[in-house]
This record gives C-alpha cells, sequence and structure tokens, in this order.
C-alpha cells in the first residue's frame, strides 16, 4: 500500500476496534466482518462503483453519501458506520480501498473471535491449516485453481474444516481461498501472522526434530522474547530430517541450530 492508503487504513482500523469496544457483542464484531466481505463482493463486480467510492477527486460527502444510497439497509449499521469512514479516507487507488475493506473484514472477525477468549485457538487453527496446506499438494492444487468459480473453492475447503475449526477461522479462510493474494499455504499463514500481531506479539516460525512440549514451547518464547525484545508466538511444526534441534525464522532472519545444518557447514568448511 502507498502511504496515503496505510494512514487511511490505520484510521480506520481504530475507528473500528474503538466502535467494536464500545459495544463489545460478538454478533455484531462477526457480522460486520462478514458482511464487509460482502460489500468486497460488491465492489468486485462492479468496477465504476468501486472507483466511484474511493475517487480522491471528489468530495469526501460526496463519497460518504454514495456509500449511504447504494448500501444503506442492505447491511446492518456497524457495518455502515465503518464504509462511510473508509469512504470519508483518502486512499491512493480504488484497489487498495478494496485491500483495506479486506483487512477491516478479517479484523472485525478476530476482534470476534477475542472477545469469546479465542483469539490465540484461530491463530493456531490457521497456523495449523498453513502447514496442513504446505503437506497436501493435491488439496492446495485445486484450492489455487483460478480456472474455477470462488465459490467452488470455498466449497471444497469448507468440506475439509467442517467440525474441525471455529467458526471465526473457517470464516478467514473461506475468504482468503476464494479471494487470494498469493498462495493459498501464505495466504492461510499471514492470517495467523494477523492474529498474533492483534495480540502485539511477532510470529517465530520453529521447525524442530521433535515435536515441543508446554514446557519448552514457553521456554522457548521467554528467551526469543528477550532477544527480540518484544512477545512472540511460537508456531512449530516437526521434521524429522533435522535430526536434531530446530530452525528458526522470525520474519527474514534464521538462526539454523539443527543437527543437518551444523552438519552441512562442517561439510562446507572441509570441501
Amino acid at each position: 500500500m502507498h502511504a496515503a492508503s496505510r494512514e487511511a487504513l490505520a484510521k480506520v482500523s481504530s475507528d473500528l476496534d474503538t466502535a467494536l469496544k464500545a459495544d463489545n457483542t460478538v454478533a455484531v464484531a462477526a457480522q460486520a466482518g462478514t458482511e464487509l466481505f460482502d460489500v468486497v463482493e460488491v465492489l468486485d463486480g462492479d468496477r465504476g462503483l468501486r472507483v466511484a467510492v474511493a475517487d480522491s477527486s471528489k468530495d469526501a460527502q460526496q463519497r460518504v453519501g454514495l456509500i449511504g444510497a447504494v448500501f444503506g439497509g442492505k447491511v446492518s449499521q456497524a457495518t455502515l458506520e465503518i464504509l462511510k469512514d473508509a469512504a470519508e479516507q483518502t486512499w491512493s487507488t480504488p484497489r487498495e480501498f478494496r485491500t483495506g475493506l479486506v483487512g477491516l473484514g478479517r479484523r472485525a472477525l478476530l476482534r470476534s473471535a477475542e472477545m469469546q477468549g479465542q483469539l490465540g485457538r484461530v491463530e493456531d487453527e490457521l497456523f495449523r491449516l498453513s502447514r496442513i496446506l504446505d503437506r497436501e499438494s493435491k488439496l492446495t492444487q485445486l484450492l489455487s485453481d483460478r480456472t474455477q468459480e470462488p465459490a467452488t473453492r470455498r466449497d471444497l475447503l469448507a468440506k475439509v474444516l467442517y467440525g474441525k475449526v471455529t467458526s471465526v477461522t473457517e470464516a478467514l479462510a473461506l475468504q482468503v481461498i476464494g479471494r487470494p493474494e498469493h498462495n493459498p499455504i501464505d495466504d492461510v499463514a499471514a492470517l495467523a501472522a494477523a492474529a498474533a500481531k492483534l495480540q502485539g506479539r511477532s510470529v517465530a516460525h520453529v521447525v524442530s526434530a521433535v515435536d515441543l512440549d508446554d514446557g519448552q514451547q514457553q521456554a522457548l518464547t521467554d528467551k526469543l522474547g528477550r532477544i527480540y525484545g518484544r512477545a512472540m508466538s511460537i508456531h512449530s511444526e516437526v521434521d524429522t530430517s533435522l535430526l536434531g534441534g530446530m530452525v528458526i525464522r522470525v520474519g527474514d532472519e534464521v538462526i539454523d541450530g539443527s543437527t543437518s545444518g551444523k552438519l552441512e557447514r562442517l561439510r562446507a568448511t572441509f570441501a
């Protein structure tokens, strides 16, 4: 996003948080998230409208009035206020306005999980789903097939997830599969990272030779927190080919303390 759009999204995100906190109702937050995605569907199907509601050459009140005329009575009052707030801001491009609405929809759903005390669980479920997609190449290929309608891809994933995850995890995963940004693995992992960020934590992706128990995970969380000077969220998986130890990735930084990594460096020394 360009600077203007980042500022606009930050402003509306803050306003959304304030409004949801004041209401403090799970149903309102969940409905707002779902309806924002519905609005994006409408904008995706109407380029003229998508351009008009984010046209910075028009007066802000004109854009707000257009939002009210098109969506008034079709979405909840809470959602309508979020849309009007977004339309009042200056966005760099209509595409970034639309991207901003997607982000706001995700944020509203994550806030609904937070209100239920399920945000940590949603984060973990989304991370686990990204790892499943990484392993199940056939499923990921089907979910990535742009020749298929979004509804078809969503239906496939819905059948996989049915009864296995929270409603918020399912809603977020189905949304991102139907509206991809990169690929299913990275898009779902990005949702998990967004859930961690909302809890004030950065993500450490840990691959270990054996499963880490709760005590080991907590010790690693504390140690990484001291190293990076911020709260950390551990996303861990097992890869027995490491032979021992673990590989830790935080952002672009990689710490390779695995046995296989040590052997590889030793071989390079003697080569």
